[in-house]
């Protein structure tokens, strides 16, 4: 598995909370079994500045990569034309190197690293368990989980269903 975190800039504001943030869950991530690569269109040189000058980038253990000609952020549609930075974007890849979470944000928006946590512990009950679906409220192993088909026709909640109102 791999996530990749697009962010718009090292020595910005949003992106520092972003990354410290992430680097909190690295290890519990690559214990799950995914490598996190952050990209920006700064160079590793910047990284590596930014890195060593902000407190919370210390002890961040993913690689940090350089996309200085802007390609990398072309190919997965978060290059912003004509401004030379990405947008705050963050992909997971399946080890068959599908592309099964897209999320995209504006840039004053920080992402929640709780939020991409559910997604990627999603991913993983789906690949296991092709059969399956999360519903919106689902968290963590153990939440209910859907079995799609027709004998769930209007019978998602309710009598016989397979969630309870307010799951």
């Amino acid at each position: 598995w791999l996530i990749v975190f697009f962010y718009p800039g090292d020595f910005t504001f949003v992106c520092s909370t972003e990354l410290t943030a992430l680097g909190e869950q690295y290890d519990r991530l690559k214990s799950m079994g995914a490598e996190v690569l952050a990209v920006s269109t700064d160079s590793k040189f910047v990284h590596l500045a930014w890195q060593r000058h902000e407190a919370g980038l210390k002890n961040v253990k993913y690689p940090m990569g350089g996309d200085r000609t802007g390609d990398i952020a072309r190919l997965f549609g978060v290059y912003v034309d004509g401004q030379g930075y990405s947008r705050r974007g963050t992909f997971i890849v399946t080890p068959e190197g599908r592309i099964n979470v897209v999320e995209i944000h504006d840039d004053p928006m920080g992402r929640n690293i709780d939020e991409l946590m559910r997604r990627f512990k999603m991913s993983l009950l789906i690949a296991k368990h092709p059969e399956k679906a999360c519903p919106s409220k689902w968290k963590d192993d153990g939440d209910p989980t859907l079995t799609p088909g027709a004998h769930m026709v209007g019978k998602v909640y309710g009598d016989g269903g397979a969630l309870k109102e307010g799951q």
